[in-house]
Order: structure tokens, then C-alpha cells, then sequence
């Protein structure tokens, strides 16, 4: 077993000083990136997607649940499998509480291939209490490349982020496989999506209110004291 060298402490300061310049300019990278991915262009949803749900159907725009966007994961669970994906488990488990993400308008939602009445007993026996629906039967997973093939299609992860602009949907980001990695946290999901992270100093700049009220980093609270 290889263990790091040991070095006096005023060592490891210098070589810690180093190494932070190098993760400063990363954070610049990062913020660069985040600011073109904000940037993309946009395609509106004209398809009628149809989901199951323990009420019932779901329309797309229901996913949205009265807020302005919409990141789904898309979670490898194929209608013959008895239980869903280790891996697509183990990113939800990382999954904050939602109330961090919808108070900035932002929905999460967990969409799977099997029918719902597979989806809801693994559910309980992960303890999740996210909204998860089942899009059996559906264009869907086709469709935002995470189903490939016939009748026995191939399955992969992905998260996929969605706009809402009153009764108009818009698909704005996806990324699949290794794009997840670093991803669950609130501020990683909401990097992916079109608003961001809701705050001022964001580029492109005047998203922070856009189609809502601004809801950056000063309005964060207990999750238990949110409005909604």
C-alpha cells in the first residue's frame, strides 16, 4: 500500500498553496463552462409524453409540478428487471432534500422504464420519498437516449434538465454515464439547468428573476422553514 509522502507541516503548506492555485483556476473553469452550458440554445417539447403514477397518468408539464424547471433522472430500471440499477440507486441515495432545489423553481423527478407497480415496493424498500413515474409504454427514454434497440432495449443513465414557460415545455441540457459523476448535490443539479443557481453574478446575467423570484444563495433556509 502506497501512502502519501510525510513532510513537515511548513511541507504541506507550501505544497496545499500550490495545489490551491490549480484548484482556483478549475472553480474559474467550472463557472466558464456552467455559463456555456446556461448559453445553449433550447427545443421545445411538442410530443404528448404520458407517465403512470400511483394517481394515475402525468403528462410532461406535470413532472414540473407548478415550478419553472424540471431535472429528471433518468434511472436504468427495465420493465423485466425485479429491483433498479445498483449504480442509478447509489446516485440517488446522494440526492439532497428537495426543498434546497425547489426553492429556486426547480422540480426533481426519477423517470424508469418499468411500470409503476414494480417502481413503488423497491421505492419503500430504499426509503426514497422523491417523485419517481414510470414511462412503460413510452416514447420517452427512447427518445432522450437512455433506451436503445427492439423489443429487449439497452439501458443507460442520465439526467436531463427541462424549461417551463407556462403551458410550454423545453428541453435544455442532457448528460449521460460519466456525466453524472461529481453530480447530487443541489448547486451541481441546478448548474445543469438553464436558470442556474438563481444568483447575480451568473452569466448570461438577468436569469436570477427570470420567470420567478430571484432565489439565490441569500434566500437559502432550514429545509423545514421554506415557504413551499
Amino acid at each position: 500500500m502506497t501512502l502519501p509522502e510525510i513532510v513537515s507541516r511548513e511541507e504541506w503548506r507550501a505544497a496545499r498553496e500550490e495545489l490551491l492555485v490549480r484548484e482556483k483556476a478549475a472553480t474559474r473553469a467550472r463557472d466558464a463552462l456552467n455559463a456555456a452550458r446556461r448559453g445553449l440554445p433550447m427545443v421545445e417539447i411538442d410530443k404528448e409524453y404520458v407517465f403512470e403514477t400511483g394517481d394515475g397518468k402525468a403528462t410532461l408539464i406535470d413532472l414540473f409540478r407548478g415550478r419553472e424547471q424540471l431535472v429528471v433522472q433518468h434511472f436504468m430500471f427495465a420493465p423485466d428487471w425485479d429491483a433498479g440499477c445498483r449504480s442509478c440507486s447509489g446516485f440517488l441515495d446522494q440526492i439532497g432534500h428537495l426543498a434546497h432545489l425547489r426553492a429556486r423553481g426547480t422540480e426533481f423527478a426519477v423517470v424508469s422504464r418499468a411500470p409503476y407497480t414494480k417502481i413503488l415496493p423497491f421505492k419503500a424498500r430504499m426509503g426514497w420519498t422523491v417523485p419517481w413515474y414510470s414511462s412503460y409504454e413510452s416514447d420517452f427514454n427512447h427518445d432522450f437516449q437512455v433506451s436503445f434497440g427492439g423489443d429487449e432495449p439497452s439501458e443507460r443513465p442520465g439526467v436531463s434538465c427541462f424549461l417551463r414557460d407556462r403551458d410550454r415545455v423545453f428541453h435544455t441540457y442532457s448528460t449521460y454515464e460519466r456525466g453524472l459523476d461529481g453530480l447530487g448535490s443541489t448547486t451541481s443539479l441546478l448548474d445543469l439547468t438553464a436558470l442556474g443557481r438563481r444568483e447575480e453574478w451568473e452569466e448570461p446575467r438577468g436569469r436570477a428573476s427570470a420567470l420567478g423570484a430571484p432565489a439565490g444563495s441569500e434566500r437559502i433556509r432550514y429545509h423545514d422553514e421554506y415557504d413551499d
